[in-house]
């Protein structure tokens, strides 16, 4: 049995998840996925009660949840969902401006306070990275800088495979050089116009990069195509047979 589980994020069913979660559940379950990431789940009125009766009658689990930027206390309602669904990973993609240095520094101290909250209540706070942290600020980048202005007890890394590719770096060697801070990964193919792709569909060497995730501390593997051109419901399965029947997860 694989040490890792597949999780899905709903990124890829758009505005669907908030009109028909029950049907999308449906498919990324027969898709044969062990959970899903999400945002909060009770925005509409459901309860937590209710959110995991949801997932637990599709044979789901709460991966990780998802959220964007904000000041300390625009985390609050976030790591309460996350918390009290048992779920073990809150996601953040975002820091703000991101001009100079300082915009990162800035998030940096955001990070560290909310990454301790987290700590303190058993939970993962972990940084999404698309392509623009890969900018050079005069030998540095973006990225670099929060990963060294952050606590790396408290701050973890969500690598996405895809967006390291499209910022100019190699996803395996990514990995490695940082292993110790990834805790969570996103899966994600990179087509060769550059588009976003399926998992074993695309340019990625992922018989490489699953070497890397070897050396990685991380329990979910969470495919999160962000768009499609084919339904989502193809697209969810195509990543997770490759994951499975090549892959081995």
């Amino acid at each position: 049995m694989s040490r890792y589980k597949i999780g899905c994020q709903l990124i890829i069913y758009g505005s669907r998840p908030g009109e028909d979660l029950p049907g999308v559940l449906a498919e990324i379950s027969a898709a044969g996925y062990d959970g899903v990431e999400t945002g909060n789940l009770t925005t509409d009125g459901r309860s937590i009660d209710e959110a995991m009766a949801l997932l637990t009658s599709h044979n789901l689990e709460l991966a990780g949840v998802h959220t964007g930027y904000g000041s300390p206390g625009q985390f609050d309602e976030m790591i309460a969902f996350t918390e009290a669904m048992g779920c073990g990973y809150l996601m953040v993609s975002g820091v703000g401006g991101r001009d100079t240095l300082e915009d990162y520094k800035r998030a940096a101290e955001v990070f560290n306070k909310v990454g301790r909250r987290c700590h303190d209540a058993g939970i993962k706070f972990c940084y999404h990275n698309h392509s623009w942290e890969f900018k050079d600020f005069g030998g540095t980048t973006g990225l670099v800088t929060l990963y060294e202005s952050t606590d790396p007890k408290s701050v973890h890394a969500c690598v996405d495979t895809y967006w390291v590719q499209h910022g100019g770096e190699d996803p395996a060697a990514f990995l490695k050089k940082y292993a110790d801070r990834v805790a969570y990964l996103h899966f994600k193919d990179m087509n060769p116009d550059g588009s976003f792709g399926e998992v074993g569909h695309g340019i990625l060497d992922w018989a490489e990069i699953m070497k890397a995730v070897e050396g990685v501390n991380a329990e979910w593997l969470t495919v999160e195509q962000d768009r499609t051109d084919k339904t989502p419901e193809e697209s969810v399965t195509m990543s997770c047979r490759y994951m499975r029947e090549t892959l081995g997860i």
